[in-house]
């Protein structure tokens, strides 16, 4: 019995053996199995954390997964094949599939989520934003050497165009446009600067991190009554931790002045001048005598020929910028320094006077930003900043008095400063043999307007400070943060007169052809006269919640904020400050980084309006959706390797109307006046033949109790696309901005009702556009690297309501016409024998009357629009093709290569459907402010005018004439033209140095540069630079440079 238990034992344990190495096998070869044709693994970045929603996929694409909320993945795949990992924000990686539980390790790609994006009141994930975003590093701006941030940004950002009339140093700010113009009234931008509104010209360009330009609705909508004109906000660069860094930069520039207009001689002007008496059957005023003198400069003190331009200007003026900043950091304190100093010199030579009236500029800045971690969960945030700057004018009331004499001016009224002697010309001449004919006139001369008579000293002291705290609250809920923040500014000016007066001489010709000099009054002793000065200041504060937390794939996003300003002394009520307050809450949330909503609100109040009116809600939200992270995309990414589309819609507000405030408050009245009403006074006299007049009280204006902000609907539709590897990225947006509301005077109320009417919301303005904007970015090989950029905007506008006076025909008003269309004739052709008949075969009825005055060869013919026979005012139309002085198109393009240590950049700007029309001296020869017949002539009018000589429907100009000037000289088509322009705004090259020597000095970058500013300008306009006013507005000058520049860091 024991043996066959024994035997039955052993055979159970033979076949128990037998089947657990059936069962190892079995096992052993399913996981070898699953080992050659399954791999798995984990995927974080380069902190060692897990991401969730990465793909994971075969090279061929066949076979894909996402990782878990752990990171993980697993994937049915042989042990050894090609796999991708991708996740946005990270660098694509291409790795051979290995046995074991790999762990695959992402890098941050710098260009997508590792880049942060600056949006109001915040940052944001760049890839992750749904508005209408574009900006500038602060790099590219110090490559440009101009003393304005305005002038730097029309180009390098995509929907923003700018106008720059003026050159004059410390006034030359570029007047800048995002969007176009979509309103009558202010359209300038909101600027903020580290949060709070400030001017963005008082900044050194070196301490700009970056620029932002907000445009849509979901971008601006927290800004309230200020947003509708869009936002530009000014990062300041702060410190990092780690060693200190040393940078400074240094760059000298030569300064000339751009195409100016060039005027005809003195012999051409009497040519000229008597050609137009002729004309009007009159008798030349120019002797043979006269003409032959200018011709030959036989007596160039008596009968000169001047060019102003050369005389007043000179030929080149120097700029220097300087800049050294310090920043770094431990741990729990960083720091940024920086200190500025700019210098420009003026154009207007100085000849022998003894103080400096030249337009000369100088300006230092100063910024210091402070960030401390008080605790792991306390940052304390401290900045310091200003300017001072001080200028040197002319005691002329404004620099375009000296630059419109310039072109007023005839040659001959002056010779200018002869052995320190101002002299000037006369209509009769003394001689040794007694009186002699002398001019027929002498005009204006731009020297008079300044030499000698003293000056203006302007100094500006501005200083900002802030102080921020961001407390983590963590212990409330994850992810949470309180932020405070409290701003004050404030300024001070002070303005000098120096007022002088100097003698004027008028050449006596002498018998052995030598002069004395006949005087006319002294020269007076510079008098100083009383400083006059001034403040200002301003605070803001604001108080909010952060919130930004993950839930898995989720992420949320959110900010409630209360914010309050005021600003003191202002033009209208000065002593009752301004002030704006408001609430701002925002949500946003996206879903593995690929579909995003964005909701906001701003809640504001502006103290312009009725306190029932004074507040309201501006909404606005936007989606996006990464269509190339789906699955179904894959195929696609060896070309398109991202896809963004993203559409916004909201309400926004204008509350600026000029200087105007309190619209609510009763009507306003004046007293104290005592003029008679015969004499448009408000005076009386009161009882029989009293004969003291008693002043009066009076109604000023109507105020108007309803009125409240602009409100703009605006709508904005976007494609972001990333081709081949991020090498070519692509942005479109559409956008339609609906404004209404707008603060005007109702024109249609007849002027019998006995008061001005009071403004009202009545004005309604549609926009639209589109911008597109391309950045090519490779590299060939290690050493040489290449980049093209452009950005192309299109703006559109029309007036749906102006409240006009009713007019008889449509094509007068500027309803349904682009804000700032002219009413013109329309020119047709000049007149001929013969024209009556070609006339009435075109346009089907006889040739109109135009004045009293019979036309004659040469003379402008204007079509009659409304067929009445008669040109007048009614023939004025704003419907006849001509374009604004606001260009419909703006286009900037950037290029250039890095090659070792060589980096050449370039970049332009151009505009076009942009025109000018030509008013003042460009239109009318001979024109000053006082008479249309002693003023200046341009050359361009002398080589273009209708002649008998030259009888040409192509010329530029009609006839001269003086009895028919206001025919030929009227507002039309002739006279508007073209100022499209391409402009190579700025072009660079720069060598990076590397000797020995820099080691020893720890001088990590040593680099020197050449760069040219307003190098080129192509452009179909004749009458100066295309930016600048054909009005009797002419601006000083704008500059073209070359500069040298240093840049060492230590």
């Amino acid at each position: 019995m024991k043996n066959r238990r024994k035997n039955n034992l052993f055979g159970c344990l033979h076949e128990f053996r037998q089947f657990f190495f059936i069962t190892l096998l079995s096992v052993l070869s399913v996981n070898l199995y699953a080992q050659q044709r399954g791999i798995q693994g984990v995927v974080v970045d380069g902190n060692g954390e897990t991401i969730i929603g990465a793909n994971v996929v075969s090279e061929d694409g066949k076979v894909g997964v996402i990782t878990d909320l752990d990171g993980n993945f697993k994937l049915d795949v042989p042990v050894g094949t090609k796999i991708k990992i991708s996740y946005i924000g990270y660098e694509t990686k291409v790795l051979k599939a290995t046995a074991g539980n790999m762990k695959i390790t992402l890098s941050e790609d710098s260009q997508m989520l590792g880049e942060v994006q600056v949006v109001a009141y915040g940052t944001q994930k760049k890839v992750t934003v749904t508005g209408a975003i574009s900006g500038v590093k602060g790099e590219t701006l110090t490559q440009i050497p101009t003393g304005t941030i305005s002038s730097m940004l029309a180009g390098p950002v995509s929907g923003v165009s700018s106008v720059q009339y003026s050159g004059e140093p410390g006034s030359n700010a570029a007047q800048l446009f995002i969007r176009g113009k979509a309103t009558f009234n202010d359209a300038n931008p909101l600027v903020q600067v580290d949060g709070v509104e400030r001017d963005l010209n008082e900044i050194d360009p070196n301490d700009i991190e970056d620029i932002t330009v907000l445009k849509d609705a979901s971008a601006t909508a927290v800004f309230g009554v200020r947003g509708a004109n869009g936002v530009i906000l000014v990062t300041t660069k702060r410190g990092s931790e780690g060693k200190a860094k040393i940078s400074f930069s240094s760059t000298e520039s030569i300064l000339m002045p751009t195409k100016m207009l060039e005027m005809a001689n003195a012999y051409q002007y009497a040519l000229y001048h008597n050609q137009m008496r002729l004309n009007d059957d009159g008798i030349p005023q120019f002797s043979d005598a006269i003409i032959e003198k200018f011709r030959t400069h036989s007596d160039p003190l008596r009968f000169p020929d001047t060019d102003w331009t050369d005389s007043v200007l000179k030929d080149f003026t120097f700029q220097t910028r300087n800049n050294v900043n310090i920043s770094g950091g431990t741990k729990t304190v960083r720091y940024f320094l920086s200190a500025g100093a700019y210098t420009e010199g003026g154009l207007l030579k100085q000849f022998d006077q003894k103080y400096d009236n030249s337009y000369q500029y100088k300006r230092f800045t100063y910024r210091g930003n402070v960030d401390i971690d008080v605790t792991n969960t306390t940052t304390l945030s401290f900045s310091v900043g200003g300017s001072v700057d001080n200028a040197n004018k002319g005691n002329t009331g404004s620099v375009n008095n000296i630059v419109k004499q310039i072109y007023w001016s005839p040659p001959f009224s002056s010779p200018g400063l002869v052995d320190g002697k101002f002299l000037v010309g006369s209509t009769q001449y003394t001689t040794y043999q007694g009186e002699e004919e002398g001019l027929p006139f002498v005009g204006g001369n731009p020297i008079g307007q300044y030499y000698g008579k003293g000056f203006i000293a302007t100094s500006n002291n501005r200083l900002s400070a802030d102080i921020g705290l961001k407390q983590k609250l963590g212990f409330v809920t994850k992810g949470l943060s309180l932020r405070l923040k409290g701003s004050y500014n404030s300024s001070f000016y002070e303005r000098k007169t120096g007022t002088a007066g100097v003698a004027t001489y008028i050449p006596v010709l002498q018998e052995d052809g030598s002069f004395l000099y006949k005087k006319s009054g002294d020269n007076s002793q510079l008098s100083i006269g009383q400083p006059a000065s001034g403040v200002g200041r301003n605070w803001y504060m604001e108080a909010g919640f952060d919130y930004s937390r993950n839930f898995g794939l989720h992420h949320v996003g959110a900010l409630l904020m209360y914010n309050q300003s005021k600003t003191y002394y202002p033009s209208e009520y000065s002593g009752v400050p301004t002030g704006y307050v408001g609430m701002v809450g925002r949500v946003t949330y996206d879903y593995n980084n690929r579909y995003m909503i964005d909701l906001n609100v701003g809640h504001n109040g502006s103290e312009n309006f009725a306190p029932g009116k004074r507040f309201g809600w501006f909404p606005a939200g936007s989606i996006g959706y990464i269509i190339s992270e789906e699955k179904f995309f894959e195929p696609l990414k060896k070309v398109i390797n991202f896809l963004k589309i993203r559409g916004s819609w909201g309400l926004v507000g204008n509350d600026k109307t000029g200087s105007a405030r309190f619209y609510y408050l009763a009507d306003p009245y004046g007293v104290g006046n005592n003029s008679l009403g015969k004499d448009n006074g408000f005076g009386y006299n009161f009882g029989y033949g009293a004969g003291t007049t008693l002043s009066g009280a009076y109604e000023k204006s109507k105020n108007n109790q309803d009125v409240t902000w602009e409100k703009s609907f605006k709508q904005n539709y976007g494609i972001d696309i990333n081709f081949f590897d991020d090498r070519l990225k692509t942005n479109v947006d559409y956008y339609i901005e609906k404004r209404r509301d707008i603060l005007l005077v109702d024109e249609t109320a007849p002027t019998i009702i006995g008061f001005s009417v009071p403004k009202a919301n009545l004005g309604s303005v549609d926009s639209w556009g589109w911008e597109l904007s391309l950045k090519w970015n490779d590299r060939l090989n290690s050493n040489f690297r290449y980049w093209i950029g452009a950005n192309l905007s299109y703006n559109q506008n029309e007036i749906i309501e102006k409240k006009e006076a009713p007019q008889p025909h449509d094509y007068m008003l500027e309803k349904g016409h682009r804000i700032g269309s002219r009413k013109i004739y329309q020119f047709y052709k000049y007149y001929y024998e013969g024209i009556e008949a070609d006339y009435e075969k075109e346009f089907g009825i006889p040739l109109p009357k135009h004045g009293e005055r019979e036309l004659k060869p040469g003379d402008c013919v204007y079509v009659d629009l409304n067929k009445d026979g008669v040109i007048d005012t009614n023939d004025g139309s704003r419907e006849l093709g001509t374009y604004t002085d606001d260009p419909e198109y703006t286009l900037g393009l950037n290029l250039g290569f890095n090659w070792k240590k060589w980096t050449v950049s370039m970049q332009f700007t151009g505009a076009w459907n942009v025109s000018r029309e030509l008013a003042d001296i460009y239109r009318r020869p001979f024109t000053t402010a006082n008479t249309t017949t002693e003023g200046g002539l341009l050359m361009y009018q002398y080589e273009s005018t209708w002649t008998p000589d030259n009888p040409s429907q192509s010329a530029a100009y009609p006839r001269a004439t003086q009895d028919n000037g206001t025919n030929n000289y009227a507002s039309s088509t002739l006279y508007v033209v073209n100022s499209s322009y391409m402009r190579m705004k700025n072009a660079t090259i720069s060598y990076e140095l590397n000797f020995p020597f820099m080691k020893r000095m720890k001088l990590n970058n040593c680099s020197v540069s050449l760069t040219g500013y307003n190098l080129l300008t192509f452009t179909p306009f004749k009458y100066g630079d295309p930016e600048s006013r054909t009005s009797n507005s002419q601006q000083y000058p704008l500059t073209r440079s070359f500069a040298l520049s240093l840049k060492l860091g230590f």
